[in-house]
């Protein structure tokens, strides 16, 4: 078996024999500056009980050099994954000692080389089951203990963890940090980061309770780093979920880092939450971005009651933290920040993962069935985060907020530092709401996919029936809007519940009905063909920014269900995506619209809607507003358009060359993005690249680099990035990205469709080598853009007996080529 792949049915069995007490791990990180040194010393000494005589730790490295077991020395037994225990009494001792190695995938210690200025920065990333990387432990979110870290650093370092350092040794050139011990939590959310960040600090306050406030971020990046905001939204926060959960932050401190290479949003450690460098622009930024990167530190923020507070036992109630966290972020930054109209993104964009999602054949109840950790690294998707918030969203709306946020309150004050399941959690909320939830959970919680909503005649001569393919329970609004004056204005609203799949309505006459009006439920709402013809003439015109979310996520699911043609849906982006104010919206239009470009428009017609949809990028560039964030996405779309239609070539090398227009600020990203545009159609080479690495060379720089070089229309430049991408080990995380996204670039099938039967190869053994991190992205990345599904259906055929993880990658892929086939197939002729 995969000793590495833990099962549901073993860890619930060890976590009923282990009673973990308190875990102490130090590391010795005095050599990461040396980029030869591969590994790095980690002791762990971990106190518990159990009531049997042997189980495992778990631990990833390069060796274990001895086990102790109450004082006396073990034959280590290590195979990679597993470290065998003998001898165990009913009060246990155990060390370990043992060489970790440095990552360069995001999983466990990653290690950055600042090209910058020479600089090492170190962190660490765990969830689900990388904590093993760094120290021996139960890597299961249901054993939980107190942890003490202590590490040895270069001396100008700074050392960071879950807890305040409590005692600091100097020595010549090293230091010795050892920090307070956190209260109960699983080895999964523990951190440490070590390196010469730049440090911010600031303070919260709030009745008798005074929390330290840290923000990090490497040297090179420290004047991005807009930390006035950062810590504003952090103090907005901590007075909202004070408030909202009644439960003092628990933590001791909240330390905030941006870290090179991530390969999440963001993580939740306690006191010490990490976060992408994606979020600190090198130059310009919309406030979209700033919007974005608000809700990701209230959703960690909120993390810090759900999921750290209180944790799930196991990876089938992931939801119980990530839905929450995901709701929490959009809920706190509409009521507690100046981004009020974070729903309206939701509503627009986190949606729409969420019904790609569901629509996969590989889809999965929010309350998932988890049976290993393999599973466990997939599920953290559009089901978990988007569908659990918007299905929590509906919850509100049946019980009301005053009675969610109170039954989050008990489960809080009842479950503090303890794991739980469904059941604790639907106990509070029948409690307090008056209802029995369990019906509630069986139809939202514990079913797949999602209702479909249109009207229809009622078939008798009068009235509408409102019709939904998954008779589910729900609680919606209908939004009549009418024209006044120049403006489309909601005039009437109806409220209702429905269960059935048809429901008899009474609605007024008028041009826009929108069947999930203020976005309450979870259902794609469909436009009848008399308020299809409106928003195609009058989208712009809807007064209301959360009423147009509604009707650009509608055209959306409608083109990628089929249901609309690509290009009508192309037109009404042309019209009125150049018009739309909320810049949210704004940047979520004009990635679906380059999407249903490349994968949705037919062959026939594809050519002319690359060149209208460059030059529609372009005019819409020209005409907006000098410095504003429409100027700044328009620009950006225009970049991208320009790597598959090369007819604003000489426009693209003039912003590049800096001629742009008045208010748009061309920063080291959008150059690149410019450039690899040029690289990609023919117009640069190596020499431009060469000579963009020289002004920028960073750490950004190097792999917006290593995407242009790989970018080239060469056939032997396309079989070099393909080759690195499957063979070269030491491509980090983020430079694989590059290779792949090089190999991929400009949508040229000519260049690559010679290795599509190689796909299907390599990707068995890549799974069994690679981490699973590397070998997703590898798996995921490289799926071949063929006009058949044939080769997928033979391999897919001919490995029934592949790892389960994969067969779903592959399975998710097929689908969605699939679905793009069906469109194109659809609409072809027309």
């Amino acid at each position: 078996m995969d000793t590495a792949n833990l099962t549901r049915e073993e860890t619930a069995a060890r976590s009923a024999a282990i009673t973990a007490r308190s875990i102490r791990v130090e590391l010795d990180l005095t050599g990461a500056p040396e980029q030869a040194r591969i590994g790095f010393a980690t002791t762990t000494t971990l106190d518990f009980d159990a009531s049997t005589t042997h189980t495992w730790l778990d631990f990833i490295g390069d060796s274990v050099r001895s086990v102790t077991v109450n004082g006396e020395p073990q034959d280590v037994r290590y195979d990679g994954a597993r470290i065998r225990l003998t001898g165990l009494e009913a009060s246990n001792t155990v060390v370990v000692e043992a060489i970790g190695t440095y990552s360069r995938s995001g999983e466990g210690l990653h290690r950055f080389h600042d090209p910058a200025d020479g600089e090492t920065y170190l962190y660490t990333q765990y969830e689900p089951a990388d904590s093993r990387r760094v120290m021996a432990c139960f890597e299961q979110p249901d054993i939980k203990a107190a942890y003490t870290f202590v590490v040895h650093a270069p001396a100008e370092w700074e050392v960071l963890s879950n807890q305040a350092p409590v005692h600091t040794d100097r020595g010549v050139g090293v230091q010795r940090v050892e920090f307070a011990p956190t209260l109960p939590v699983s080895s999964y959310i523990t951190a440490v980061a070590a390196g010469p960040y730049t440090r911010v600090d600031g303070e919260w306050t709030r009745d008798e309770q005074r929390i330290a406030l840290g923000v990090f971020a490497r040297r090179s990046l420290a004047q991005h780093l807009e930390s006035d905001e950062i810590l504003d939204i952090t103090r907005q926060g901590l007075d909202f979920f004070t408030d909202a959960f009644a439960y003092p932050y628990p933590w001791g401190k909240y330390d905030q880092i941006f870290v090179p290479e991530y390969n999440l949003g963001a993580m939740e450690n306690p006191g010490l939450v990490t976060f992408t460098e994606a979020y600190l622009s090198r130059g310009a930024a919309t406030d979209a971005q700033r919007a974005a990167r608000a809700n990701t530190i209230l959703h960690e923020m909120a993390h810090m009651w759900f999921g750290d507070l209180v944790t799930m036992r196991w990876w089938d109630d992931l939801w119980l933290k990530e839905s929450f966290a995901d709701y929490m972020g959009a809920h706190a930054s509409a009521a507690a920040t100046r981004f009020t109209d974070a729903w309206v993104k939701f509503a627009a964009s986190r949606k729409a993962w969420a019904y790609q999602q569901d629509q996969l054949p590989t889809t999965h109840p929010i309350v998932a069935d988890i049976t290993d950790l393999e599973a466990a690294k997939l599920n953290f998707d559009g089901i978990t985060y988007a569908k659990g918030a918007s299905v929590l969203k509906q919850l509100v709306a049946f019980v009301g907020e005053d009675a969610f946020f109170e039954g989050a309150r008990r489960y809080f004050a009842a479950n503090a530092f303890g794991n739980t399941t469904l059941d604790d959690l639907l106990t509070q909320l029948s409690a307090v709401s008056g209802r029995d939830m369990r019906d509630w959970s069986a139809a939202w919680l514990e079913t797949t996919g999602m209702s479909t909503l249109w009207l229809e005649a009622a078939g008798d001569g009068g009235g509408q029936v409102l019709v939904q393919t998954d008779a589910r329970p729900h609680r919606l609004r209908i939004g009549m809007y009418d024209w006044v004056g120049d403006r489309l204005v909601r005039r009437e609203q109806v409220a209702l519940d429905i269960a059935e799949e048809r429901t008899a309505v009474e609605l007024a006459d008028a041009p826009l009905v929108l069947l999930n009006d203020d976005d309450l439920t979870y259902a794609k709402a469909r436009l009848d063909e008399r308020s299809l013809v409106t928003v195609e003439a009058s989208l712009s015109a809807i007064d209301d920014a959360l009423a147009r979310a509604l009707v650009w996520s509608s055209l959306w699911n409608a083109t990628r269900d089929g249901e609309l043609d690509p290009v009508r849906y192309l037109a009404v982006v042309r019209a009125h995506a150049p018009h739309e104010p909320n810049i949210g919206l704004l940047t979520g239009v004009l990635a679906n619209a380059a999407y249903a470009v490349r994968h949705f428009v037919d062959d026939a017609r594809r050519s002319d809607e690359l060149r209208a949809w460059t030059e529609a990028s372009w005019s819409a560039l020209q005409g907006a507003a000098a410095g504003s964030d429409a100027q700044l996405s328009w620009a950006r779309a225009f970049a991208a358009a320009s790597a598959a239609d090369d007819v604003r070539a000489a426009d693209v090398r003039a912003l590049w060359e800096g001629r742009a227009p008045e208010g748009l600020t061309v920063d080291p990203d959008l150059r690149w993005q410019l450039l690899t545009a040029l690289v990609t159609t023919g117009h640069a080479g190596a020499d431009e690249i060469a000579a963009e690495l020289a002004r920028d060379d960073t750490g950004t720089g190097r792999t917006a680099a290593r995407r242009a070089s790989a970018s080239r229309p060469e056939a032997d430049v396309r079989r070099a990035a393909w080759e690195a991408a499957w063979t070269d080990l030491s491509l980090s995380n983020d430079h694989l990205d590059a290779e792949i996204a090089g190999f991929r670039a400009g949508g040229r099938r000519d260049l690559i469709e010679r290795f599509d039967a190689e796909y299907f190869d390599r990707i068995g053994a890549v799974w069994g080598t690679r981490s699973i991190e590397l070998a997703k992205r590898l798996v995921i990345g490289l799926f071949p853009a063929t006009d058949s599904t044939d080769r997928v259906d033979a391999w897919l055929a001919e490995n029934e007996d592949a790892p389960a993880a994969l067969r779903r990658i592959v399975i998710e892929q097929r689908d969605h080529l699939e679905r793009e086939l069906g469109v194109r197939a659809r609409y072809a002729g027309n």
